[in-house]
């Protein structure tokens, strides 16, 4: 096993080599020398009298990076910790995750901020950085000198004038502008569609997505857009799920407002019948959207990420009344084998897949030593199998949330080992001990 050999290397030295890596796309053999957590070299061939490890031709990827996660610490650690949650992200092959603030109390404090750095560093099995809320408009410059990784607004939640205050204050910030990350759903239009729903006598799940319609989202995507370019402000449009939101923003990048996109698994794999077939089950916000609306595969090369959106509940939450269920679907372990599973049907690349999930998050969010195998980068590594099969199976998660509209689903490619800075994490399923840190310390 990769790690017996790992193991034996730490007890030796603090450098060794990982020999006979398949990089992809471009299908070379390299072998990466890895010292005190960092990727030292990367050559044809490993030298002769080195500590190795072996890798025989595997693929291996960047470690992932997901900007988008509810691990719902502090205050609903009965839905999901930061133990918990980043066990599950080892599982699924990322090395990174951004946390949202909508906890319990929300990150939107200078003390929540510092509290919430405490919990993760004592629970984080993974590295991590944070999203920062907002409340008192007189706190956005004391948080940002902790360095979230951007300030959330939830559209649906805000009025436009105040959504227009925000932006004022933070264009009039001293130091460097903070990136602002979005959902995107006008709050009248959402107010009004859903008050209408619930006047009907029975309940479909349909009648979920009629009262967050596609022009809830392009209303409030193009709201956000025209704010950013009042203000010169960089915005991040979280879980893109129409087809005209998509175009609204390449739009918009040509006009030079500097605005990036993404889409969840579930918004891309996923349409309205696994609303109707699942119930609460594929509940989320913004929901799942029929095959004229919904974005196809085709649009990956107009979005810039994916995130998860890992929104994890328990059973006995998603089996309440339709209106009165959570909305929100754990992804973080199912997200890489449903996207090598699209590759190894050739609907996506491997180019692909590196763009949307390693290098752009690193990008965008700023993790100067992520998302890449190259020399000087963190070495955050994830070894897939890309012949291993397997059916989605949620009572196997190690997130506590045991539910998926994926359930069922045939899988094939796997993450099969997962190093966050040198360290084995997951190997084969099993995960081990490990301290995170935070990404912007």
């Amino acid at each position: 096993m990769i790690l017996d050999n790992y193991l034996k290397l730490k007890v030796i030295k603090m450098d060794f080599w990982l020999k006979d890596c398949k990089i992809v796309p471009e299908n070379i053999e390299v072998s990466i020398k890895i010292e005190n957590g960092k990727i030292i070299s990367l050559k044809k061939i490993a030298p002769r009298r080195a500590e190795i490890i072996n890798m025989k031709g595997s693929v291996i990827l960047p470690g992932l990076i997901d900007s988008h996660v509810h691990l719902r610490d502090p205050g609903l650690t009965y839905k999901e910790d930061f133990r918990s949650g980043t066990r599950a992200a080892a599982i699924g092959g990322f090395t990174t995750i951004i946390d949202m603030p909508n906890t319990i109390p929300p990150t939107n404090t200078p003390h929540a901020f510092l509290e919430k750095l405490k919990i993760a560093g004592k629970k984080s099995l993974i590295d991590f950085g944070f999203h920062a809320g907002l409340g008192k408009l007189a706190d956005i410059n004391k948080i940002n000198k902790f360095k979230p990784a951007s300030f959330k607004i939830y559209m649906d939640l805000i009025d436009t004038n105040f959504l227009d205050e925000i932006f004022s204050v933070l264009s009039k910030m001293s130091d460097i502008k903070p990136l602002i990350s979005l959902h995107c759903e006008d709050k009248d239009i959402v107010t009004n569609n859903t008050n209408k729903e619930r006047e009907k006598k029975k309940i479909k799940p349909e009648f979920y997505a009629n009262a967050r319609p596609p022009l809830a989202e392009t209303t409030a995507v193009s709201n956000a857009l025209s704010l950013a370019q009042k203000y010169g402000l960089t915005i991040h449009i979280c879980h893109v799920s129409v087809k005209e939101s998509v175009e609204l923003i390449n739009n918009a990048k040509k006009s030079n407002i500097k605005v990036t996109s993404e889409i969840t698994p579930h918004h891309l794999l996923l349409n309205l019948n696994y609303l109707k077939k699942c119930g609460n089950f594929a509940k989320t916000n913004p929901p799942l959207r029929d095959n004229e609306n919904k974005i196809e595969l085709s649009y990956l090369s107009n979005i810039d990420i994916i995130g998860t959106d890992h929104a994890p509940h328990t059973i006995t939450e998603k089996e309440k009344n339709m209106w009165d269920a959570p909305p929100g679907i754990p992804n973080l372990e199912t997200t890489l084998p449903l996207l090598l599973t699209e590759i190894n049907r050739h609907n996506i690349n491997f180019a692909d897949l590196k763009r949307l999930i390693c290098e752009n998050p690193s990008k965008i969010f700023h993790l100067e030593n992520k998302g890449f195998i190259k020399e000087g980068m963190d070495a955050d590594i994830v070894m897939v199998d890309m012949k291993k099969e397997g059916i989605i199976n949620p009572d196997d998660f190690k997130s506590k949330a045991k539910f998926s509209p994926f359930k069922g689903f045939k899988v094939r490619g796997m993450p099969i080992m997962t190093m966050v800075r040198g360290e084995v994490v997951m190997e084969e399923g099993d995960v081990f001990k490990n301290k995170g840190k935070f990404v912007y310390s």
